[in-house]
């Protein structure tokens, strides 16, 4: 498994380098913001466990990268999360924060940039495949909180014990930071509630998976729908418009 991970990340790499080619070739490369991020991990068999369905750092932690005009290189450890992207991506253009904060929790990294930490703790919820309750997650500085109803509460520090192998949930010498976090989640998440909307939301999606199933099927997944006649050379297209558009990416 993890030989076949890693051949998954030589063949991003490889893709990578591809994109840039491009955009050096066509002289866009310094006037590019590029962001490299994932959207999860996998566990690969660490205490038996597989897939992303945990806030283990084999399963949570990503990569996020960033190059571009005005970005110096340089190593960043403060915890951050993927929901950051979009408002960092908006601070980078332009944009206003106050256009952006009504539709995202996030926070910008830009300031992280100009030395700047983050000092906001990094929120996780996972309510996907393999889920039987809300599983939420804070990683604030050294310290990562895990909490579901089903499961012995998790709180790991990574710094003394960055492979999370001492639970330290039940150690007397941690038990004010533990109260701490127990605190933070109480006012950040009503699991109860939580936990009804996600099986509510399920039942719904089941009635529509069995109408969708009733007569001629056709699949949710997005599917951009192409006239053959418009995708190919044809007689009625003006040949010094479309060759216009052939030799040089100009977007849509």
């Amino acid at each position: 498994s993890r030989q076949a991970y890693f051949a998954n990340i030589s063949y991003i790499d490889d893709k990578v380098g591809q994109i840039m080619e491009v955009l050096e070739t066509t002289r866009q490369l310094d006037n590019t913001i590029i962001i490299f991020v994932s959207d999860h991990g996998d566990m690969l068999g660490e205490r038996g466990l597989w897939f992303k369905m945990s806030f283990f750092e084999g399963s949570a932690r990503v990569p996020l990268m960033m190059a571009g005009p005005n970005i110096t290189p340089g190593l960043y450890t403060d915890p951050v999360s993927s929901l950051d992207v979009t408002p960092t991506v908006a601070d980078l253009a332009g944009i206003s924060m106050d256009e952006v904060a009504p539709w995202t929790d996030g926070m910008s990294l830009c300031g992280m940039l100009a030395g700047k930490a983050r000092t906001e703790p990094v929120l996780m919820e996972y309510a996907a495949e393999g889920s039987y309750a809300p599983l939420v997650c804070i990683r604030e500085g050294k310290w990562k909180y895990t909490y579901c109803t089903l499961d012995p509460e998790q709180l790991f520090d990574l710094e003394a014990d960055p492979k999370e192998l001492t639970n330290l949930a039940t150690d007397p010498a941690c038990a004010d930071q533990l109260e701490a976090f127990r605190a933070q989640r109480a006012a950040r998440w009503n699991l109860e509630a939580f936990d009804s909307a996600v099986r509510e939301s399920q039942a719904r999606r089941w009635i529509v998976y069995e109408a969708l199933r009733n007569g001629s099927y056709f699949p949710w997944d997005y599917q951009p729908l192409q006239k053959a006649s418009e995708r190919y050379m044809r007689n009625h297209m003006d040949l010094n418009e479309l060759e216009d558009k052939q030799r040089f990416p100009r977007g849509e």
